[in-house]
């Protein structure tokens, strides 16, 4: 794939993730977990500005009717964007201070769909979660780093990602949104682990790749189709956004990296963009 990303916000995140396109506001947003603060900027780079936040905040996504609601270290909260106030939704893993959110994804129904991971990267008590606006579910269990999530064009499939094993699974969605027949779907070979991802409109699923240098694409089948070489080391997560949804946004880190490292990729920790010759999916909106 003959792509080559450029940096649109230098933003030296520490651990950015979370890139989302809000076509409403024509604007990108992402978070610093590590950094705590929320991120937003004009498709085009300006109008850049940052809120800070209570602890690491995992994700953030966008609400039915206005607004945001983002992963604190304990559960879900609304973020007010015009104050910067956080007010409580409902609490997740409070009991397990050991645990923080990493990523999330609003399906076509309105439902997130969350993961959680150990913060100190050791223990598998990270867990897969779905919020249908009322109630959290716990899903799936039993992972130390989780990942993605995504879905399918036709929201039949759920995809997952398990960091550290460095494997992607794949579920197939019921109507009422339970879990079934849980595969694995790509097992990652090559350096890197994979990271955050999204779908584009003919299902392929492109997948960040945190300490591989680029992101891969694969096709329904799990077979790679190329990928985007990035002039840094860690990306994290990307999404389809620009009117036409062909530019693509993509966040990157700095965490782990030596001063060395550093030296040689400055952009590390920035806001990327590219273009696609295809379209990926609409953002969808969380229904409370």
């Amino acid at each position: 794939m003959n792509i080559t990303p450029s940096c649109l916000w230098d933003v030296n995140a520490t651990l950015g993730e979370g890139a989302l396109w809000d076509a409403a506001r024509r604007q990108v947003w992402f978070v610093d977990i590590k950094g705590r603060r929320i991120h937003a900027c004009r498709e085009d780079g300006s109008d850049q500005r940052s809120w800070d936040a209570p602890s690491q905040v995992g994700f953030v996504a966008p609400l039915e009717g206005g607004g945001m609601v983002c992963g604190l270290e304990d559960g879900l909260y609304r973020f007010v964007e015009q104050s910067g106030q956080f007010a409580p939704l409902v609490k997740v893993e409070a009991d397990l201070p050991g645990n923080r959110f990493n990523d999330g994804h609003v399906d076509a129904k309105g439902r997130l769909w969350f993961g959680s991971m150990d913060n100190g990267e050791q223990q598998a008590t990270g867990a897969l979660y779905r919020y249908d606006g009322a109630q959290v579910a716990s899903m799936d269990a039993g992972y130390i780093i989780t990942n993605g999530p995504a879905l399918s064009p036709d929201g039949r499939t759920l995809y997952h990602t398990d960091t550290l094993a460095k494997r992607i699974y794949a579920f197939q969605v019921t109507p009422n949104g339970a879990l079934e027949n849980k595969r694995s779907f790509i097992e990652l070979e090559a350096p890197g682990h994979p990271d955050g991802m999204a779908v584009d409109a003919e299902g392929h699923l492109w997948v960040a790749t945190f300490g591989g240098w680029r992101i891969d694409r694969f096709d329904a089948n799990g077979v790679k189709l190329g990928e985007v070489r990035f002039p840094c080391s860690n990306i994290t997560k990307l999404a389809f956004g620009g009117a036409d949804l062909r530019t693509v946004y993509v966040t990157t880190a700095r965490k782990g990296l030596t001063e060395e490292q550093l030296r040689e990729q400055p952009l590390a920790g920035g806001l990327f963009t590219f273009r696609s010759d295809t379209p990926g999916l609409a953002q969808h909106l969380l229904r409370l």
